[in-house]
Parts: structure tokens; C-alpha cells; sequence
């Protein structure tokens, strides 16, 4: 088995949350997002974010305006729309879900629950 496929198929499994945890702050410019996500230790190419964006928008995720540059091209900032932000927050709570399980099950733990309510049965009371 190759690790740096299964690395690999991690990385993308959660690319989408980290680009949309990155919007769901403020306006955000693919350059912007690809140093972010490179300060993470999560390398992004140009080549993988620009169609992730696209996909993104064409989803009605994403809005982008453009903005005037003093040095060079116009710039795309993309935002969250409505939509966006309520799918983000589900993806969210699926991702503290997910991290939660995972970390009990490589630290062999057990979900915890709060059983600290007596019970309310009375054992000698089986008329």
C-alpha cells in the first residue's frame, strides 16, 4: 500500500472544509487562501483551488466580486453566500463529529455520556 495516495485521499477529503473555513471569515483571494492553507502544512496548487472555487459557486456556495488592482489584474475575492454558510456549518459539525470519533478510537476510548442521574427504577418495588 502507497502511503502518499492514502495522504493524499485524507487531504482532499477535508480540502473543501478548510477553503470554506478560510471564506466563512471574510472575503478571501485565492492567493490568500492558498498561503493560509501552505502555513497549515496543507499544500494547495493554483491548479487544484481555481476549479474547487468554480465548483463552489457553480453550487451557489460562493459569490466572488471583482476588485481593482493598483498592480495588475482585477482581483476575484470570494464570500460564503446563504447558502454557503449554512452548508459550511453543517460541515462543521460533521467535521467535530468525525474528529471526535477518530480521536477516541486511536486513543481506545469510550464516547462519554453523563450518567450521572440516579436511576429512577426502584428494584424492590417489581409488584
Amino acid at each position: 500500500m502507497n502511503i502518499e495516495n492514502t495522504q493524499s485521499q485524507m487531504r482532499k477529503g477535508v480540502l473543501e472544509f478548510c477553503i470554506l473555513s478560510i471564506i466563512q471569515r471574510g472575503e478571501a483571494y485565492p492567493s490568500d487562501i492558498i498561503e493560509e492553507m501552505r502555513k497549515a502544512n496543507l499544500n494547495l496548487l493554483e491548479g487544484t483551488l481555481y476549479p474547487l472555487l468554480t465548483r463552489l459557486k457553480n453550487a451557489d456556495l460562493l459569490n466572488y466580486r471583482w476588485v481593482e488592482s493598483s498592480g495588475g489584474p482585477p482581483r476575484k475575492y470570494f464570500s460564503l453566500t446563504e447558502k454557503g454558510a449554512a452548508f459550511y456549518k453543517d460541515l462543521e459539525n460533521t467535521w467535530r463529529e468525525m474528529a471526535d470519533g477518530v480521536e477516541r478510537v486511536i486513543k481506545n476510548e469510550e464516547p462519554s455520556t453523563d450518567n450521572s442521574e440516579p436511576s429512577t427504577e426502584n428494584p424492590s418495588n417489581n409488584n
